[in-house]
């Protein structure tokens, strides 16, 4: 019984037979312009990012093994 309501119920909404599109700011060209454009920049900024690994040489860590858990931002205070 409920079926057969809920499927009454749904022909008469679908039966109006047009429904109104909704409304966008400007033609989907421009649109999808916009959106490729701001990919773009992101895809830049992203990939300017890609040298940070390489500014410096590696330097070795230093870490004192008579502890367990090395404190690595020392700042030079014990030796």
């Amino acid at each position: 019984m409920l079926s057969q309501q809920i499927a009454t119920i749904v022909a008469a909404a679908g039966g109006t037979g047009h429904e109104e599109l909704a409304p966008i700011i400007a033609p989907p060209f421009v649109v999808g312009g916009v959106m490729f454009a701001l990919l773009m920049v992101l895809l830049f900024v992203t990939l300017s990012y890609g040298n940070l690994g390489r500014r410096h040489e590696a330097v070795e860590e230093h870490a004192d093994p008579h502890r367990q858990h090395p404190n690595k931002h020392d700042h030079s205070q014990g030796h």
